[in-house]
């Protein structure tokens, strides 16, 4: 199967403009393709993830990717699916959030001379002169055409800043760059972003004549990769440190079951045919599923022991007990004791199973809070310093635990 039959076939592309160039270019290997990642946060989150995917794929297949960090238009935002105004970051923070996507890409893409780039769009955008790119860029765009793009919808219900409106023209001057200082002949971008991407095309055709071409194509990330991207309890993210690989694990091992095949054909580097064959999966199969899915996307992002640990760790507490080896650890300090003992409101939240006594006062009074797998049914219960001298596992609900370690 050709590549771009593939990535038809697992789900991955939702539209494109001038298929029948596309896909030669993509087969042959003959593509310089761009994701564009503006660096809002320290860490990548799987809502990336499929971007990131795509991107190894079509690298394993010859072609050329260029990671576009938005070192400009961080500065002023994406306003695509906004109700309100992104935070302004400072120059110092966006600096540093590039810094740590940077890590974090090479986990998925191969960089270097004659493989993929990695490029920051600070390096021109930062330097334009005002007046020349109204007169240059501007002139080629209008605005009763921005204003009925899908990207600007949300934030007209609230009052669209002429800060944000901005950022079309420069995600259009971006292709712009990129296809003449490095070749770049196609973009991929979320579904939320069609209306940019087109932009960008129609900007190098007006400015370069109908002989320069440039193509899009969107994947499904705004309905189903920045969905997968967050939780009720925040974002899921890349970094080990904000959320870690068992949690990782664990998210992906949970997910719905009309989403699991799905989750498998775009996200996971199994072959197609050995997908097909659980399309038919119900009950403990499709259990089997999840844990097949989370398994090869920890690897991914974690690499193979970690995958393995978290695994180990998921089956032990599945099963009722077994080795706390594995398990997510969560360090509390004496500074959370009030007269030598911690009460188990306190103790929830300190290990990180509740985001409030609140919610940890009803997971107890649900009777859904153990301690080394007895059940606690007392809000007031208390345990003393001694108690974290031996093994001292927290559980909260089928999906939550941790060995909780005084430090």
């Amino acid at each position: 199967m050709k590549i771009y039959d593939e990535l038809v076939a697992r789900g991955l592309i939702a539209q494109v403009t001038d298929e029948d160039k596309i896909i030669p270019l993509i087969n042959n290997g003959d593509a310089t393709f761009y994701i564009g990642f503006d660096p809002t946060a320290d860490s990548l989150h799987v809502g990336h993830f499929m971007a990131l995917c795509l991107m190894k794929r079509l690298q394993m297949a010859g072609n050329k990717p260029i990671a576009l960090l938005g070192g400009g238009t961080g500065m002023i935002g994406d306003p695509s699916g906004r109700s309100d105004l992104r935070k302004m970051l400072t120059v110092e923070d966006i600096n540093h959030n590039i810094e740590c996507f940077k890590k974090q890409m090479s986990r998925f893409i191969e960089f270097g001379e004659g493989k993929a780039r990695m490029v920051n769009n600070a390096d021109w955008l930062l330097d334009l002169n005002y007046v020349e790119v109204l007169r240059d860029v501007g002139v080629h765009f209008s605005v009763n055409r921005m204003l009925t793009a899908e990207c600007y919808k949300q934030r007209m219900e609230k009052g669209l800043t002429f800060l944000e409106f901005n950022y079309m023209i420069m995600q259009a001057y971006d292709f712009y760059r990129l296809y003449q200082d490095y070749g770049c002949n196609m973009e991929f971008g979320g579904d939320d972003q069609w209306s940019n991407m087109l932009a960008g095309t129609e900007l190098i055709r007006r400015k370069l004549g109908e002989d320069a071409y440039a193509m899009t194509i969107t994947l499904l990330l705004n309905s189903e990769g920045k969905k997968m991207g967050k939780t009720q309890s925040g974002a899921v993210w890349l970094d080990p440190d904000k959320t870690t690989p068992y949690d990782f694990y664990q998210y992906w091992r949970n997910v719905a079951d009309a989403d699991v095949l799905k989750c498998i054909r775009m996200l996971t580097f199994l072959p197609l045919e050995q997908i097909d064959e659980m399309d038919g999966w119900e009950g403990a199969r499709l259990n089997e599923a999840k844990q097949i899915l989370a398994y090869e996307l920890t690897s991914l992002v974690h690499g193979e022991d970690e995958a393995k640990k978290a695994e180990s760790a998921a089956k032990s507490l599945f099963a009722g007990g077994g080795s706390a080896e594995n398990m997510p650890e969560a360090e509390i300090t004496e500074d959370a004791f009030t007269d030598g003992s911690i009460g188990i409101l306190t103790l929830l939240v300190e290990a990180g199973l509740t985001k409030s006594k609140n919610e940890a006062r009803q997971a107890v009074d649900q009777g859904g809070v153990l301690v080394n797998n007895e059940k606690v049914s007392d809000v007031k219960a208390t345990f003393d310093k001694a108690a974290f001298d031996e093994e001292f596992i927290l559980k909260k609900g089928k999906k939550k635990f941790c060995r909780v370690v005084l430090k």
